[in-house]
């Protein structure tokens, strides 16, 4: 049996194949040793005070994305921060739970990168011991920029040059692509190291699962609404198969589900989130999960255009989003296309 590599060494291993440099392995590792800070937050929960709404009571703190932030939010956002801004390997960070990117400060050493990351996703399951996660996204900061600002940051997709989420589920794990394969590591907790566990991630191209949340049902566009219901209406419909729906409500577990056995995962356009653009943030969840999902062999698109390929206009822009298994996604795709051609 082939002994586990650590994360460490496979970061040394594609720096040497000149995959990536060496500010870019420090980055990886300094952010892979604050997702281990959050873990331990996290694995507390109510032993370590952290559960429950930030703020006031009765008065809860409010994030940019006018969202009632947990206490773990703020506490999973402030270690991000603090242990980047001084790495020496950043030009720049921008979180979800803040209006503006920030600068590294100016006593500090600076590099060549911009982070992006949503700090805690699916904290509305903090309080029900359900998993939840960090998702971040690397860019290169333009050349010649000393201190950037948020339009620095509004780079399609395919420039990320390396995405990763962690999930803190029974056991801590962090997916990682650095353009070169999704891997996935878990935590050992015994020696505190982040420890490869699957090599070369790949999604199955045709799945009978799918993730989207039905409550929104009768908010769907046309579209969505017969790939659905198709869907359901199982072997004797057009489809000719029975589906499963799983739905967990945090973006990080679905994905990794996803990622660990097909499915595709759905947050479509609807009527309460249109003049948004969608529900999920281009920029902290779509891109990097998007990223991760194609270098599994899965795919990612609006419904209407390649994820990747989507040009930012605003550091925290929405989009709908369509996820997983390649011939599902490419389905998802061709409902939109049909009746966007008749004219629906």
């Amino acid at each position: 049996m082939t002994k586990p590599i650590s994360l460490t060494r496979y970061l040394i291993e594609e720096q040497h194949a000149g995959r990536i440099n060496a500010d870019l392995r420090l980055l990886i590792e300094v952010v892979a040793r604050a997702c281990k800070t959050i873990s331990h937050a996290v694995g507390k929960g109510a032993l370590g005070g952290v559960l429950g709404d930030a703020g006031t009571p009765g008065a809860a703190s409010i994030n940019v994305q006018g969202e009632a932030q947990k206490k773990l939010d703020v506490i999973a956002n402030d270690v991000l921060m603090e242990a980047n801004a001084w790495g020496g390997h950043l030009a720049g960070l921008a979180s979800e739970e803040m209006d503006h990117s920030q600068p590294i400060p100016d006593a500090a050493r600076r590099g060549n990168y911009l982070l992006l990351f949503d700090p805690l996703d699916g904290s509305s399951n903090i309080d029900v011991n359900v998993s939840v996660g960090t998702i971040f996204s690397v860019l290169r900061c333009p050349d010649g920029v000393t201190s950037p600002g948020d339009e620095h940051y509004l780079q399609p997709g395919t420039a990320q040059v390396c995405a990763g989420y962690t999930v803190y589920g029974p056991s801590t794990m962090l997916v990682l692509t650095v353009g070169n394969g999704t891997h996935a590591f878990t935590l050992d907790r015994e020696i505190g190291s982040f420890v490869m566990t699957t090599r070369g991630m790949r999604i199955p191209e045709d799945t009978k699962e799918f993730a989207i949340n039905a409550s929104n049902q009768r908010h769907w566009e046309a579209p969505v609404q017969a790939w659905v219901a198709d869907m359901l209406a199982g072997k004797d419909g057009p489809r000719g198969k029975d589906f499963n729906m799983r739905w967990v409500a945090s973006m990080v577990a679905d994905v990794h589900r996803i990622l660990t056995r097909g499915g595709v995962f759905s947050y479509p356009l609807d009527a309460k989130c249109r003049d948004k653009g969608g529900k999920l943030r281009l920029m902290y969840e779509a891109n990097p999960m998007a990223f991760l999902v194609e270098q599994a062999g899965g795919a990612a698109s609006t419904g209407r255009q390649r994820m990747l390929e989507v040009q930012p206009t605003a550091l925290h822009q929405r989009v709908p989003v369509f996820l997983g298994s390649r011939n599902e996604v490419a389905t998802a795709i061709d409902y939109h296309r049909r009746h966007d051609g008749a004219g629906g």
